[in-house]
């Protein structure tokens, strides 16, 4: 979704641990759990989080056709309410465009089946988070506000719902073994509360292998801007309670 396709190379293994792992501590997804993400299949939240995480924790997956405002803005909320859906899983976009259909056709329906609700491709501003959790949710539902990208396969940086607190517009902590460090624009190290370039220290599972047929690249839009660490290419802000809020693209080095 940032510019034009990359060849972004995931290897087989440590895709699968990381997609598995994460949709399953991030939604509490458990064997026979009705899960829907709303992505389409030929983008990345589609592989890690539509295909291949549910589907490995033996999940039951919702697949939608369509527009989730047709033929009303109600369309959502009848799907969650006919396949009894626990965990859901959509783009800021599409639920600022169903809080502007207004409160009516949330509310026209049940949605008790909903236990947890995400949200995945950009920061969420902290109206429609608060929109999702208390019309959409009726307050009852955890927010994930999930944040990783197409070269992580997985969540970096997302709330555990029960595990700590969440505050909207933020991703809050980062997932297990990830090590999210944010510098000034020479590369120091930032500490306690601040803002800066987002860079994660330490491999993970699901860390991009490499650009394909363009290995050299790789290594220098990824890891070459700040050696030692993978450059995310997003600006972040650290808060007094050790949350990160993403801030965006700081540039267009990523956009290979």
């Amino acid at each position: 979704s940032t510019g034009k396709p990359k060849g972004v190379l995931h290897s087989t293994g440590g895709y699968m641990v990381s997609a598995a792992t994460t949709v399953k501590h991030v939604f509490n997804l458990q064997p026979g759990d009705v899960y829907w993400c709303t992505a389409d299949c030929g983008w990345i939240t589609g592989h890690s989080y539509l295909t291949y995480g549910p589907l490995i924790n033996r999940a039951v997956n919702i697949v939608f056709e369509g527009v989730p405002t047709h033929p009303t803005p109600a369309r959502c909320w009848e799907v969650v309410d006919k396949h009894q859906v626990k965990q859901f899983y959509t783009a800021p976009t599409a639920i600022r465009s169903l809080m502007r259909s207004g409160d009516q056709w949330v509310k026209a329906t049940s949605r008790k089946s909903l236990e947890i609700l995400g949200s995945v491709g950009e920061p969420i501003n902290p109206e429609a988070w608060r929109w999702y959790h208390e019309v959409v949710g009726d307050s009852r539902c955890p927010i994930v506000d999930t944040w990783w990208q197409t070269e992580t396969g997985a969540h970096m940086i997302t709330p555990l719902p029960g595990a700590w607190a969440e505050k909207p517009g933020s991703a809050t902590l980062p997932f297990f073994g990830v090590q999210p460090v944010i510098v000034d624009d020479k590369g120091n190290e930032l500490q306690g509360e601040c803002e800066g370039l987002l860079m994660i220290r330490a491999p993970w599972p699901s860390t991009l292998r490499t650009v394909y047929g363009d290995h050299e690249r790789y290594e220098s839009n990824y890891f070459g801007p700040f050696p030692g660490y993978y450059f995310t290419g997003d600006g972040a802000r650290r808060d007094a309670d050790g949350y990160y809020w993403i801030i965006g693209r700081v540039d267009d080095v990523i956009n290979v």
